[in-house]
């Protein structure tokens, strides 16, 4: 296809169906509170309250920034017509590269509840170890497969989908908190308010390790922003879906985190029960409902992450045709004569997707969980710098560039986000991890970063070029 413009054919609802499916409530909920119980042990609801805070406090940048500009590169065309090509560039390949490891973290994911869930189910008994791999890698295809079909079509079943699953997490919530109050629980649990208290020698570095994982349950809330190309009415709805996935999640994450904690007891067998869970709400539910209701919301997880699979693969592959399309890559800039979608750039986006889980098996030979984890605790790093880009595109267009667009105090939002922001940033650096996995994770994170800074520093006619796209750019241009 010779035009280098995506379609217009998205509603609201459809935008934040990519949200919802990127931020995926069922699948979070059901594994990413696991990684931040291991850091913080029963206080795993106040990292997500943080983790809330942050992302309400970032969601108030790009809402703006949304309400004025729209462009299928997201934080790439955000920060571009901000503060230049070269941070523009810096802050896409970011979130592009976040895209890709959380591509890497939903189909493993994928592939752990799809084994688990075929174990419960009685059709794979005694499974192979390369099992979460084979259904994780058939996760990966079949995303593949539907990003390149119409953007309309695979954002209404995700969106289906993901409500179905979430509904029945909240209806298993209510059940499991019921019998936690009443003194009908499993095993003499009840309901532990000391879910909101730091156990001692936690500290503050403790709680910020764990925020990140809920920065990673949140990571996606702008995804919608990817479809502003797309969407009919993007200057309106794309805000509306942003900050109200971000809301929605913030609420649903506090309060599921809190009712699993208390489930699995908040005691020390309880959290290592919690953390060595297959899926936290499928045994939940197994224990305090019923068999049938805890193997469907293992499905309802299995889905969900390849619904978020899928949200990367579009997002990823959305980001990396706007750079190619400023840049004059022509390959990956070309459009589905079938589809209108950048089919090209979504081969990119799930082949190094593909490469970089297969060296990590082939090379260390690790678990699906290892991948899942060390992939998303770089692709949050990443996300984390890019948001931090973004929020200071935002205070400089609406409170520096020489034109009132908001009230002078709200520049507080944004500043608060930017603070917390550097303090998660700077606690999952410093002290630097010393084991050797949790070692290499901020160095790849900051060699990605690291590329895309040289890359655009070292060809300052590129940076030219994409500079006179951007300025060029109708998308671009300010809400009047």
């Amino acid at each position: 296809m010779s035009g280098k413009q995506l379609v217009k054919n998205l509603n609201v609802w459809e935008a934040i169906g990519i949200s919802v499916a990127l931020m995926a409530p069922s699948m979070a909920a059901n594994i990413n509170p696991q990684g931040t119980a291991g850091v913080v042990g029963r206080a795993v609801p106040v990292a997500f309250a943080l983790a809330t805070i942050g992302v309400l406090l970032i969601a108030y940048g790009f809402v703006r920034l949304s309400q004025n500009f729209n462009h299928a590169g997201s934080v790439y065309g955000f920060v571009g017509a901000t503060m230049g090509p070269r941070s523009g560039v810096v802050a896409g390949w970011g979130l592009l590269g976040t895209y890709i490891f959380y591509g890497c973290v939903t189909s493993m994911a994928a592939g752990i509840f799809g084994s688990t869930f075929l174990d419960e189910l009685g059709v794979w008994k005694h499974q192979p170890s390369w099992s979460g791999f084979l259904i994780g890698a058939l996760a990966l295809l079949l995303a593949y497969a539907l990003a390149v079909a119409p953007a309309r079509n695979g954002t209404r079943v995700l969106l289906s989908v993901e409500g179905i699953t979430v509904l029945l997490i909240v209806i298993t919530t209510i059940i499991i908190f019921a019998k936690l109050a009443t003194g009908h629980a499993p095993d003499n649990h009840h309901v532990d308010w000391s879910v909101f208290s730091i156990p001692k020698g936690v500290g503050t570095s403790g709680v910020f390790l764990g925020v990140v994982f809920g920065f990673l349950s949140f990571a996606g809330f702008e995804a919608a922003s990817t479809l502003g190309e797309e969407t009919t009415n993007p200057r309106r709805d794309i805000p509306r879906a942003m900050l109200g996935t971000a809301i929605f999640g913030g609420i649903y994450f506090v309060i599921v985190t809190a009712v699993e904690v208390m489930g699995f007891g908040t005691d020390e067998a309880g959290i290592k029960a919690y953390v060595s869970s297959g899926s936290l709400l499928g045994d939940l539910g197994t224990k305090y409902v019923g068999s049938w209701i805890g193997t469907v919301i293992t499905l309802g997880a299995a889905i969900s992450a390849f619904g978020c699979c899928l949200a990367t693969v579009v997002g990823g592959s959305r980001l990396a045709f706007s750079l190619a399309r400023d840049g004059g890559n022509k390959h990956l800039a070309t459009l589905s004569e079938k589809n209108g979608t950048p089919v090209n750039a979504t081969r990119v986006v799930v082949g190094v997707g593909a490469v970089i889980m297969i060296a990590w098996k082939l090379i260390w030979n690790v678990k699906p969980f290892d991948i899942f984890l060390g992939s998303g605790v770089i692709g949050t790093l990443i996300i984390l710098v890019a948001y931090l880009l973004a929020t200071v595109g935002a205070i400089k267009f609406l409170f520096f560039s020489g034109k009132k667009r908001t009230k002078q105090w709200e520049i507080i939002i944004p500043i608060a986000g930017i603070a917390l922001l550097l303090y998660t940033l700077y606690k999952n650096v410093i002290p630097f991890p010393t084991s050797g996995a949790a070692r290499a994770f901020p160095i790849v994170a900051a060699l990605w970063l690291l590329v895309g800074v040289v890359g655009i520093v070292s060809r300052p006619a590129l940076a030219a070029k994409i500079g006179a796209r951007l300025t060029a750019d109708e998308n671009l241009s300010e809400a009047r």
